[in-house]
């Protein structure tokens, strides 16, 4: 009984071990590596196709495959921008901004996606009854920073019956405030 039952647990391991022996090993297919420029055209045109997700991801493989390289990191900062969703432009920006410190559209996108989130949260701040006390006078103080950076003396048009800026304010304006802006920021006019 002993011997049958050997004979039959050596004849399965010797079928099983047939079987695994044949078993064809799934083929190895070569991949060509990506190059930069393969990679950012397919994005491009997944992007015009509207494919977006698709073209993100496109640009992930080739921020991947080429570390050093700001142009993929560029195009994802741009197309989050253009598709407002300003978080992942910034970061996308960031990324940029460690491969190249003088990129300046770089610096661009994140400075008025991080204003475009900023007015958001101090409307919905406003809007919620919020708005006062430090929180009013922090943004205040920038609104101020901003004036003086930007050389303008309104970012936003002033609605008809909102109360004007105190005298104070305008005085930290200063007097090429008038000429015509030139920079990065004039769209936000």
């Amino acid at each position: 009984m002993i011997k049958q039952r050997l004979f039959l647990t050596m004849a399965c391991v010797a079928v099983l071990s047939a079987c695994a022996v044949q078993t064809p090993a799934p083929p190895v297919v070569a991949t060509a590596p990506v190059t930069m420029a393969s990679a950012m055209a397919d994005a491009a045109v997944a992007a015009k196709a509207g494919h977006n997700d698709q073209a993100f991801v496109l640009l992930k493989i080739a921020a991947s495959a080429s570390p050093a390289d700001k142009a993929p990191w560029l195009r994802m900062a741009q197309m989050c921008f253009d598709e407002k969703n300003y978080g992942e432009a910034i970061v996308s920006g960031l990324e940029v901004i460690k491969r190249d410190p003088n990129d300046m559209l770089a610096y661009s996108l994140i400075a008025v996606s991080g204003l475009r989130v900023s007015s958001k949260a101090l409307g919905d701040l406003t809007q919620k009854n919020g708005f006062t006390g430090s929180v009013r006078s922090e943004a205040q103080d920038l609104a101020n920073l901003l004036h003086i950076t930007l050389k303008v003396e309104k970012i936003v048009p002033v609605k008809a019956g909102a109360p004007s800026r105190s005298n104070a304010s305008k005085a930290t304006l200063s007097a090429p405030a008038a000429k015509a802006c030139s920079g990065p920021f004039c769209a936000l006019n």
